[in-house]
């Protein structure tokens, strides 16, 4: 066990905007935050314009695979952010959750996706705050 806070980010795809918050969260909690994405009916593939878009902010989200959600990722998770999954994502009594609502990237360009990312990005730090987690890049 780690007394370090856990936030699982679900989509349905798990290609996007979840694998961009969970990198942003990753990067700015300098490993303060335990961090998990899945979805509820994961993609082949990361999204090349979300990893584009990603890259641009000096995060390398190359090596990612989207992942199937699961009850474990949720039961083991202090916060579950979704984005647009819908009623997939299993509830439990004691879990903080929050929805996020974002325009979905996918199919869209990277010059589509930037202002995705980028309200993603300020998203993360409002729940960095809220964990009382600083974040190591300087960057608001």
């Amino acid at each position: 066990m780690t007394d370090k806070p856990s936030v699982l980010f679900v989509c349905v795809h798990n290609a996007g905007r979840s694998q961009m918050a969970a990198a942003y969260l990753a990067h700015l909690s300098g490993g303060e935050v335990e961090v998990r994405s899945a979805g509820s009916a994961p993609a082949d593939q990361v999204n090349p314009s979300a990893v584009a878009a990603m890259a641009e902010e000096g995060i390398d989200i190359t090596a990612e695979s989207p992942k199937i959600l699961t009850t474990e990722a949720v039961k083991e998770s202090d916060v579950v952010i979704t984005m647009g999954c819908g009623d997939t994502c299993p509830i439990f009594p004691g879990k903080r959750y929050e929805d996020w609502e974002l325009a979905d990237p996918a199919g869209k360009g990277v010059e589509a996706v930037r202002p995705i990312r980028d309200e993603i990005r300020q998203r993360v730090l409002g729940l960095l705050a809220s964990l009382d987690v600083a974040p190591v890049d300087g960057r608001v």
